[in-house]
């Protein structure tokens, strides 16, 4: 194996939890109200995990956020959205073998066809000629396959750098992490560390408005993380229509599982 694994994990971690908050943002995040949601029913580690989330906010305000404000004053706008592309293009390969494993073998090919289309027209997935196709992304990852193949959430936790995960999503990411640039590149430990930084520091950069938002909506950032963190991830595993009765299933660790959906359209 290649060196550099916690750096990798960093990265895919870091961008997983950043993107999350620009969705939130987005998507009406402020009925979201810190301490009155059920999924606080999953955090039985708050008090070790709240330490961990101070050490990732006190890392991420002394190092990460000025880099990236410089990141975003150095490089124009069209330049940025290339080079998240090309990690996007990179993630809809994983995606495609995943949503295989989940039993969708018309989104696997819808996006093993997005992967090839802005791969070899698109500069290698600066461009995003795809989405212009109407071509749409399924992201799925492997813990959203554990979770269609029946795995409890298990309990939420905040991994040092790495930011929120749950028990289920933990077990998942060696894999996610190897499907990632840095291992699918042969790379030597320098390359690697400048492949995760490069993605850290763009994604880092695209989402300092929407955490200048965050800091005036959340009264309590840990849980306005920690929830929207798991109901996104219950959102995603239902592919964004879980059931009614099935409201509570990934927050408190209930054991129903998504259907898998062999007949979706791309």
């Amino acid at each position: 194996m290649r060196a550099g694994p916690h750096g990798i994990a960093a990265a895919a971690a870091w961008r997983r939890w950043l993107m999350l908050l620009a969705l939130l943002a987005c998507a009406g995040c402020a009925t979201i109200k810190p301490g009155a949601t059920p999924v606080a029913d999953n955090d039985p580690f708050e008090a070790w995990n709240r330490q961990v989330f101070d050490f990732n906010e006190s890392l991420d305000r002394n190092l990460l956020k000025p880099i990236a404000a410089v990141w975003t004053e150095a490089l124009p706008q069209p330049v940025r959205t290339g080079v998240g592309n090309f990690y996007a293009n990179l993630a809809d390969a994983w995606s495609a073998v995943n949503n295989l494993l989940q039993g969708k073998p018309l989104n696997a090919v819808a996006v093993a066809f997005r992967f090839g289309v802005n791969t070899v027209f698109g500069f290698g997935g600066v461009l995003d000629l795809a989405s212009e196709m109407n071509i749409d992304r399924h992201f799925e990852d492997f813990g959203q396959t554990l979770a269609v193949w029946g795995f409890d959430s298990g309990p939420y936790l905040v991994w040092p750098v790495l930011g929120p995960s749950t028990v289920r999503d933990s077990f998942a990411l060696p894999l996610n992490y190897a499907a990632s640039p840095m291992y699918v590149f042969n790379l030597d430990l320098l390359g690697q560390l400048g492949v995760w930084s490069l993605q850290l520091v763009n994604t880092r950069a695209g989402l300092l408005d929407t955490t200048r938002l965050l800091d005036t909506i959340a009264l309590d950032r840990y849980v306005f993380i920690r929830d929207a963190y798991l109901r996104r991830r219950h959102s995603m595993i239902w592919d964004g229509e879980p059931p009614p009765d099935a409201s509570r299933d990934d927050e408190d660790g209930a054991a129903a599982v998504p259907p898998a959906r062999a007949a979706s359209a791309p």
